[in-house]
């Protein structure tokens, strides 16, 4: 970790720290708007296949959304959904064999990421967006889609009229939300149970639902779409037991693979899971 995000986390341990202290609520309110908020904005220059690409843009709700389209007409429609803090212009290594395969690919940057407007974004939000997008530019009868993505596309396709011919694959997936939020409550080294269920209650404000709603496993109740979960054994993000929980259930629509040593970020750009990923597609 750099020294200014060293300071950056210090800084904001110590601000809820003192928040907690004077008002639960306000200390909840402030960590979800953070929670909520990337730090992280990936605009770096992409792969020439980007250049290649027809560039799209278009209005959803108070977004500016950009994105990219190749092979317009082709066989059947794939869309990248990309994880938090991440940008469509990081799955590169996939479009090009998604092409060769004679598929229309799909690509978008979610609100508040990559060239897309926007300071702040939810489940909901990324969840409306990708219905937004299956109706205006699908039908989309195929996703990829990695970490928060994952979560996203779930939810969609959970209130989505489809079938078997449909087909998902889940890059490390964020497979539950209390997951996520025990990660982010340790970061921010905020543990007071006053606090979390404030923070909790925000959610259902706003949602209508319980932090348990916002779970892959839900959703799978409603999926009928064939799904390749991949996931690695090492990653610190999405944990390996999230999967693990779901794996046991033994869903006949859910193919599990597992890997190792590819962490939360790599394993997407990994040559044969691309492969795999490409093959089940």
């Amino acid at each position: 970790m750099k020294v200014a995000q060293r300071l950056a986390i210090g800084y904001i341990r110590t601000k809820f720290k003192l928040l907690a202290a004077v008002s639960k609520s306000k200390a909840a309110r402030e960590a979800f708007e953070l929670f909520c908020t990337p730090q992280f904005r990936n605009i770096n220059k992409p792969d020439r296949i980007f250049a290649t690409a027809e560039q799209l843009e278009f209005r959803f709700r108070d977004y500016r959304i950009a994105g990219y389209r190749w092979n317009k007409g082709g066989d059947r429609k794939v869309l990248i959904v990309h994880g938090y803090e991440s940008s469509a212009s990081n799955f590169g290594t996939l479009v090009g064999s998604l092409i060769s395969k004679g598929y229309e690919v799909l690509a978008f940057d979610a609100p508040a990421h990559g060239r897309s407007s926007g300071k702040s974004i939810n489940a909901l939000v990324y969840r409306d967006l990708i219905k937004h997008i299956h109706m205006e530019f699908g039908p989309v009868k195929s996703y990829i889609a990695h970490s928060f993505g994952g979560l996203a596309v779930a939810l969609a396709l959970a209130e989505t009229p489809h079938d078997e011919s449909y087909r998902v694959a889940l890059i490390a997936p964020a497979a539950e939300t209390k997951t996520a939020l025990d990660h982010f409550f340790h970061l921010i080294r905020l543990d007071d149970a006053a606090v979390r269920k404030e923070f909790e209650k925000i959610i259902v404000e706003i949602s209508g639902h319980g932090t348990d709603w916002f779970s892959i496993d839900r959703t799978l109740q409603s999926i009928e779409a064939r799904v390749l979960w991949i996931q690695d054994e090492d990653d610190n993000v999405t944990p390996v037991r999230d999967a693990w929980k779901v794996n046991k259930k033994n869903y006949s629509n859910i193919k599990f693979v597992f890997t190792s040593g590819l962490g939360h970020r790599r394993i997407y750009r990994d040559p044969e899971v691309g492969k795999t990923i490409v093959g089940f597609i």
